[in-house]
């Protein structure tokens, strides 16, 4: 009986609007076994109860143009099923897309008018240091930048002691690598292999100016940029980065939803947790560290940074509601952008035991969601 009258109410479209989450095949794989992933696809059912939604979880392929119902998960009597549901009007991207031809699809699929925000959630770090170039009033907050090829790098070598090296794609801290000025030389240190697993480090020394076959080798297999090192404040003798959610909310505006601090394992300097970093509250490091800076201070600071980042960014790159950004801080304080993702691996605000901000990470992309679906003019 009780199935009965779901029904009947569902015909009565009583059931709350569905809220597309469009997955990779790893996640979806992941709901049908039940076991655990970085994504929380529970918190996204308790923001759905929140906001008067029903988020429905399905993958690029289970889409096709003009469909009217879409095969998905949905959280149904404490478990996740698969059914048909009407193919909704708004659908947020956590999914990677490595090819146009994905792209291309996917941009059929949605011929209809249907709204996908973060529909590209990977861009070239080149790109985006060029798009905040453009805002003079960003440019001191910005490392100098440029493509990774000999001339760009020995030109770096004569302006700076300390070079990052890194691919111009990618994330978690793969294939990362620093230079350092020496009393004779130069010194690299670089990751032996570009796997996902904790990299093992080596280090080679030269003189001069020439770079050395390890970097040219890299360099010219796939893409990379150099940048100016930003000397990092530090916490127990590691160097620490922060993770800085910024999102969309129910107003459609962006807004902080909270800062995380990547501290860098010993003898290492890269934060990524992939990499072994720890997180911690960005509090806790400031009152061991730094009394002498103030909390409110720095938050501003950041605060105020991550929102012109995020404004600037939106002006060019469409659709875009849902970034995490890698910000330094020096020693005084001074926030300095080192890197966008828009696909951000939510978990750190977990591991630091920041559960409210962990939550909210998974709220607002669903409260943004409900936003445009009562104004559904554009995203």
């Amino acid at each position: 009986m009780r199935r009965r009258l779901y029904r009947i109410k569902e015909g009565l479209h009583l059931q709350p609007p569905y809220v597309g989450i469009l997955i990779d095949d790893k996640l979806h794989r992941k709901i049908s076994s039940g076991k655990p992933d970085y994504e929380n696809v529970e918190l996204y059912v308790k923001a759905g109860i929140k906001h008067g939604v029903t988020p429905c979880f399905f993958r690029l392929s289970d889409l096709r143009p003009g469909q009217t119902t879409v095969k998905a998960y949905v959280k149904q009597d404490k478990r996740f099923v698969q059914k048909n549901v009407p193919a909704p009007r708004v659908i947020h991207n956590r999914a990677l897309f490595p090819s146009n031809s994905q792209y291309r699809r996917l941009s059929a699929c949605l011929s209809d008018g249907r709204l996908l925000f973060n529909r590209r959630n990977r861009y070239g770090k080149l790109l985006i240091h060029h798009l905040l170039w453009e805002d003079e009033s960003l440019r001191p907050h910005l490392p100098m930048t440029d493509r990774a090829v000999p001339s760009a790098i020995q030109s770096m070598m004569n302006q700076y002691d300390s070079l990052i090296i890194k691919p111009n794609s990618g994330s978690i801290g793969l294939g990362i690598m620093r230079m350092d000025r020496t009393r004779l030389g130069w010194k690299l240190t670089y990751p032996v292999s570009s796997g996902t697993a904790k990299q093992k480090w080596r280090t080679i020394e030269w003189r001069g100016n020439n770079l050395p076959a390890m970097i040219l080798k890299r360099i010219r297999s796939k893409s990379f940029i150099v940048q100016q090192f930003i000397p990092l404040a530090t916490y127990k003798g590691s160097p620490f980065d922060l993770r800085v959610s910024v999102q969309r909310t129910t107003d459609g505006l962006w807004d902080m939803t909270g800062i995380v601090a990547k501290v860098a394992p010993k003898h290492t300097f890269v934060t990524n947790m992939a990499q072994g970093g720890s997180t911690y509250r960005l509090q806790t490091i400031l009152h061991e560290q730094y009394p002498n800076l103030s909390l409110g201070v720095i938050e501003k600071r950041i605060y105020d940074l991550s929102m012109r980042i995020a404004l600037q960014l939106s002006k060019v790159l469409p659709n875009m509601a849902d970034l995490g950004l890698d910000i330094a801080i020096t020693s005084s304080g001074y926030p300095m952008f080192i890197e966008c993702n828009g696909r951000d691996q939510r978990y750190t605000f977990r591991e630091a035991g920041m559960a409210d901000v962990w939550a909210s990470t998974y709220d607002n992309p669903i409260g943004y969601a409900k936003y445009l679906l009562r104004n559904s003019s554009g995203v």
